[in-house]
């Protein structure tokens, strides 16, 4: 379980480097991938982004020495990264509703939150349908845009990127070109891995030449692909969060660092029994 413990030098690292800037690629350097990887998988395994959980544990361990020892807050603040008393409290208060102050008068309760621990249950796990394939590298056009990792943009921005593409009808003109083996919208995203960016594609497989749409070739891989049965977005979050607390950590494969595929055929997203794929780029753990 390689892959469990890549993820828990990583949480460990951020706990021992509280007090210091943390930046995400050395984070994710712990854990042997790349900040956008590490990322989507601390989001989807905790439900909180790798920059709130940074920011609740060092405002919990702000609470407890405020509580337990004679420090001036404006000497807390500033040890715990904040550049201003006021910044601090605004930041204090939002995570505690309580401000500092009120915490030296030993008044009001605190909202503690602990260091993480990775830890795999294998008891009741939802069975996985899923296929493991090897493809050669295929052609996608669409339409991309480039998302920073910074404040987690691409998290916030990616949807209503979809939200626009629905919108003014490139969606239409796309589905109209697929024709490769691959039915149905791909949301593609391309890693950056040396910079704090990534490459989001809405696209189709087409296997032809270039048309008023942008294209890029898909490399050849082995892939696990994931059916997906539900309303969207909820099935497909859903089913990210259990290939990665769930089918990684006990099926002997880990990320292959390249580009994952939401394949979403043509139909009402919003029936329960409307079926999608996800596919990852896998690699044999050593």
């Amino acid at each position: 379980m390689s892959w469990v413990t890549d993820i828990q030098k990583a949480l460990d690292y951020i706990e021992a480097n509280l007090l210091e800037k943390l930046h995400s690629e050395e984070v994710a350097k712990q854990a042997n991938t790349s900040p956008f990887h590490f990322q989507r998988t601390f989001a989807i395994l905790t439900d909180m982004t790798l920059g709130e959980y940074i920011r609740r544990r060092r405002l919990t361990s702000a609470a407890i020495e405020l509580g337990n020892f004679d420090e001036k807050i404006i000497d807390i603040a500033l040890k715990y990264g904040y550049e201003t008393p006021e910044a601090f409290t605004k930041a204090f208060k939002k995570q505690h509703h309580i401000s500092p102050s009120e915490v030296k008068k030993y008044r009001g309760k605190l909202q503690l939150y602990q260091p993480l621990k990775i830890h795999v249950t294998l008891e009741g796990v939802e069975p996985m349908n899923h296929t493991i394939i090897s493809k050669e590298s295929f052609q996608v056009v669409g339409i991309r845009k480039n998302y920073s990792l910074e404040n987690d943009e691409n998290l916030k921005e990616i949807p209503k990127f979809w939200n626009q593409v629905n919108q003014d009808g490139t969606c239409e003109r796309l589905l109209s070109l697929n024709n490769g083996s691959i039915k149905g919208l791909l949301g593609v995203c391309v890693d950056y891995k040396k910079q704090q960016e990534i490459e989001y594609w809405i696209a189709v497989n087409y296997d032809g030449d270039s048309t008023n749409f942008e294209t890029i070739t898909i490399p050849a891989s082995t892939w696990a692909v994931f059916q997906v049965t539900g309303e969207m977005p909820q099935a497909m979050q859903h089913t990210w969060k259990q290939i990665f607390s769930e089918w990684f950590p006990t099926s002997g494969y880990r990320h292959a660092g390249t580009v994952e595929l939401e394949v979403y055929p043509e139909g009402d997203s919003n029936r329960s029994d409307f079926y999608s794929e996800i596919w990852v780029p896998v690699i044999k753990e050593l």
